[in-house]
């Protein structure tokens, strides 16, 4: 009986947990609920609707997504998206493994590792919007820094220098984008990188060293492979950013610029149907904000299976 009665109070206990447990969780559930399952629910069946600001609609069936997949300027706004993001990732990616590298080296040893992590991560904290004035100001192909340098240097080795216009040139532009995204979250893949290095046990590479190992044995038989499930998050966490690429070229190249056509991303083309004033049209906004959902879907579950099958 006294077995019985301990159960009964027990289980008695365990629900007035759980009860007051999912207390203090709905208030975040209700939150997710109306500012994150809504919205994406709601710009779907938005997505079939001929709605343009406020008012009617009528529903349309696919109209919206034939008028995507056939829509050149919407490719166009994608092969930018993807030129600039080819160019960012190399080269994110390479500063972040080069600095790995040196910093999970044994034999090098490099203090200070805490200190070079805040400074490295520090672009990453400031404000697109001052990273767009700072480097505005910067590459002015008139009087900006940059151009004002390269011109004082050639001057010194009795060359003559052309100011390039890094922000304005249908050349320039794209790639100066791209360095610039680089250099904001290069700290971040860093960062990440040395979380997974670090997690190694150190043993492996003191006895590989011992063995005779040398620092290029090490890093591919050791390091690359224990550490590439962080490899894969952080390319698949690259991709989706990347595709979804807008501050920086939005408040770097207005519809003005010249270089425009050539730095556009999906994100700003479809700002311009879902914000601006005198074209929206919300119901094809919506539309290609799920184009680009299922673009990135169908690459990160391609990026995933390669990943798989380089482990098996």
């Amino acid at each position: 009986m006294r077995t019985r009665k301990k159960k009964v109070v027990k289980s008695s206990l365990l629900r007035r947990f759980n009860i007051w447990g999912n207390v203090f969780v709905l208030p975040f559930c209700i939150v997710f609920l109306i500012f994150s399952v809504y919205p994406v629910l709601r710009t779907l069946f938005l997505s079939f609707t001929d709605l343009r600001v406020m008012g009617d609609y009528k529903m349309v069936g696919l109209e919206n997504y034939i008028r995507v997949v056939t829509d050149k300027f919407f490719w166009r706004a994608l092969r930018n998206t993807v030129r600039i993001w080819s160019v960012n990732i190399v080269l994110q990616l390479g500063m972040a493994f080069i600095l790995m590298m040196i910093f999970s080296d044994v034999k090098y040893k490099v203090k200070g590792l805490r200190l070079f992590r805040v400074i490295y991560y520090l672009p990453n904290l400031i404000a697109a919007t001052s990273v767009a004035f700072l480097f505005q100001t910067i590459l002015d192909w008139r009087f900006g820094t940059f151009n004002i340098g390269i011109n004082t240097i050639a001057k010194i080795f009795g060359l003559s220098y052309n100011p390039i216009n890094w922000l304005g040139s249908t050349v320039w532009a794209p790639i100066t984008i791209a360095i610039i995204q680089s250099w904001m979250w290069f700290g971040n893949s860093f960062l990440v990188l040395m979380a997974g290095v670090q997690g190694i046990p150190g043993e492996y590479f003191e006895v590989a060293s011992l063995d005779g190992a040398n620092r290029f044995q090490i890093f591919t038989n050791i390091t690359l492979p224990l550490i590439r499930p962080i490899l894969m998050y952080v390319a698949i966490t690259s991709l989706i950013g990347g595709l979804q690429m807008f501050d920086i070229p939005f408040l770097l190249e207005p519809p003005t610029s010249s270089a425009y056509q050539t730095t556009e991303t999906v994100m700003m083309y479809l700002y311009k149907f879902g914000f601006t004033a005198g074209s929206i049209q919300t119901g094809y906004a919506s539309a290609i904000a799920y184009v680009l959902f299922l673009i990135i879907l169908v690459v990160s579950i391609g990026q995933l299976m390669l990943f798989r099958r380089k482990e098996d």
